[in-house]
């Protein structure tokens, strides 16, 4: 099969991560609360908005992996490339391309979300990733460096492992998309789960002062835990390791397109 361009696989990256960033921050500012005819407090609820990123992520990759790897995520695009999954020159490229999309996403959102009387971004937070105050639970600033690093780094294991050569392959997008169902389970009461830099700018543009102030450790900390994780699968699982991106290796290019 020929290798898609550059252009093909940035507009894929374009795609999947608008999806990811429009349904996934979309159900925290649609659908996670509101009130029904009857005035009664309704919502789709931390179960739902994990749902929304996990599947956005499943669907995406199923409909895009084919072309760019399905990425969305620049701290994926960085992890793969130090695991040699990914060529280097390709980075830049894809997290320009997925920040551009995360924040065309955001306009969107926030055109739909200003349709409704009262409606302010700032006031919102607008899905926005926060510590301190800004947490759901109070978890301070350690608390949301730790769980960044720790849950960027499994989602970077559950990648690397579900496209490991050894691995059905199949079934990848499947285990990708739950594991970061799971990860935002477990952590949206921190600091809302980013494990995404573009996912964190996409939004925090429109949230204000205050969320933009602390979106440098959205950017850092799922970088070094994608990092940690792409130099040491190999040495922990034992995987054999790839010397070139899979674009230039036809041996990896079946096994590990969905990436």
């Amino acid at each position: 099969m020929q290798e898609p361009s550059l252009a093909a696989k940035l507009g894929a990256e374009f795609l999947g991560t608008f999806l990811l960033v429009f349904c996934g921050c979309g159900s925290v500012v649609i659908a996670s609360e509101f009130l029904s005819e009857n005035d009664v407090q309704i919502g789709i609820g931390l179960l739902g908005i994990s749902l929304a990123f996990g599947l956005a992520v499943l669907v995406g990759t199923f409909a895009f992996g084919h072309v760019s790897g399905g990425h969305f995520n620049p701290a994926v695009s960085i992890g793969l490339a130090i695991a040699k999954r990914f060529e280097w020159k390709g980075v830049l490229p894809y997290a320009v391309t997925q920040v551009v999309a995360s924040t065309v996403a955001g306009v969107l959102l926030l055109a739909i979300a200003s349709g409704k009387p009262g409606f302010s971004a700032v006031e919102s937070g607008f899905a926005s990733n926060g510590y301190g105050d800004r947490s759901l639970g109070g978890y301070g600033l350690v608390a949301a460096l730790i769980i960044e690093i720790v849950m960027t780094a499994i989602f970077l294991y559950i990648i690397l492992g579900a496209t490991d050569d050894r691995s059905p392959k199949d079934f990848a997008p499947i285990a990708i998309g739950l594991g970061l169902t799971v990860i935002h389970l477990a952590s949206i009461p921190v600091d809302g789960t980013s494990v995404n830099p573009a996912r964190s700018l996409g939004v925090a543009w429109f949230a204000g002062g205050a969320a933009l102030a602390q979106v440098w450790l959205f950017i850092i900390c799922p970088i070094v835990g994608a990092a940690i994780a792409g130099a040491t699968y190999a040495l922990i699982t034992g995987a054999p390791s790839a010397e070139v991106g899979i674009a230039q290796n036809p041996e990896l290019e079946e096994s590990q397109r969905t990436i």
